[in-house]
Order: C-alpha cells, then sequence, then structure tokens
C-alpha cells in the first residue's frame, strides 16, 4: 500500500468522494442517514477538509495498487496524535490495510515526539473496535459529544501508547 499526503484539491476531492462512499455503506446502518449526511457536510465536505487542513490536520490517502482505497485524517493533540479519520472501502477491509495506516501513523507520531495515538469511534461500531483493540488500543471509556442539530457523537475514546523517536 502506498500512502499520499494530501496536499491539492484533486486529492481534497479524491477524500470527500471517498468519505461519500465509505459513510454512506458504514454508517447508514450505525447512526441513520439523516446523520451521516450532516456529518459529512460539516466534517468531510471539500470545504471542511481544507479548513481542516488550514488548522493543522493532516489527511493521507491509502492506495493499494493504482487504486485509491481509503484515508486518514490526524492532528496532534496534547501529547498524541489525534486519528480523527481511517476509513477504508468495504471490499479493501480485513486485508491489512487498516494495520498499515496505524503502522505508518505511529511511526510519524513516534517522528514528532509523541507518545500515544488517541481515536473515538462509535459504541455502536463494534467491527472496527475489534480491529482497534486486535491493533493494540485501550478502551478508555464513553465519549458523548453534541455536534449541533440535534445529533450527538455516542464514542468510546481509544489509545495505542507509541514509541517516541530519540532525537540525537
Amino acid at each position: 500500500m502506498n500512502i499520499e499526503r494530501v496536499s491539492t484539491e484533486a486529492q481534497i476531492e479524491t477524500v470527500a468522494a471517498l468519505a461519500h462512499e465509505i459513510w454512506n455503506q458504514h454508517f447508514i446502518p450505525i447512526i441513520g442517514k439523516a446523520q451521516v449526511d450532516y456529518m459529512l457536510e460539516k466534517f468531510q465536505s471539500k470545504k471542511a477538509i481544507s479548513e481542516q487542513i488550514e488548522n493543522g490536520y493532516s489527511y493521507y490517502l491509502l492506495k493499494a495498487g493504482d487504486e485509491y482505497v481509503g484515508y486518514t485524517g490526524v492532528c496532534p493533540k496534547e501529547d498524541g496524535l489525534f486519528l480523527s479519520k481511517l476509513y477504508i472501502r468495504a471490499s479493501q477491509r480485513g486485508k491489512g490495510l487498516g494495520r498499515e495506516a496505524i503502522e505508518f501513523l505511529g511511526e510519524l507520531a513516534g517522528r514528532k515526539g509523541l507518545s500515544k495515538i488517541t481515536l473515538t469511534v462509535n459504541k455502536n461500531n463494534t467491527d472496527s473496535i475489534k480491529a482497534y483493540e486486535k491493533l493494540g488500543f485501550a478502551n478508555l471509556g464513553v465519549f458523548v459529544q453534541d455536534i449541533g442539530s440535534g445529533f450527538v457523537m455516542d464514542d468510546y475514546k481509544m489509545e495505542k501508547v507509541v514509541r517516541r523517536k530519540e532525537l540525537c
């Protein structure tokens, strides 16, 4: 798998298109279409992604062969790397791509002198929770956040300790 840092308008459009595809397939059964539509517009539209990048987020496209199969979005937060987004097309899940992405992010965090990767995951997203646990994340408990328009994110907060790179 190749991992490409998102820096162009075309790449941002690719991320937004992947978000629309993956979220509609994966999250409608978990949170419903109305909340998916709201969250895609608020957090994963081209405009929202561009603003996040301007405010310190880094996005990466995941590419298998000549096809973009997913993406991830991260930002430094306190002494850790906050994994805001890791989404992979349904047809590509179970092939080790998530593991490769987490390994890449662990190395990135270590190079930045950060000691952990944190994330939030919907409490009903059981397959993702199991995958994160298999990859060494610990469940730190419930994290509920009001995101507006009557919607909440009803999540677990998870954390994985990573090794900091020694600076010489």
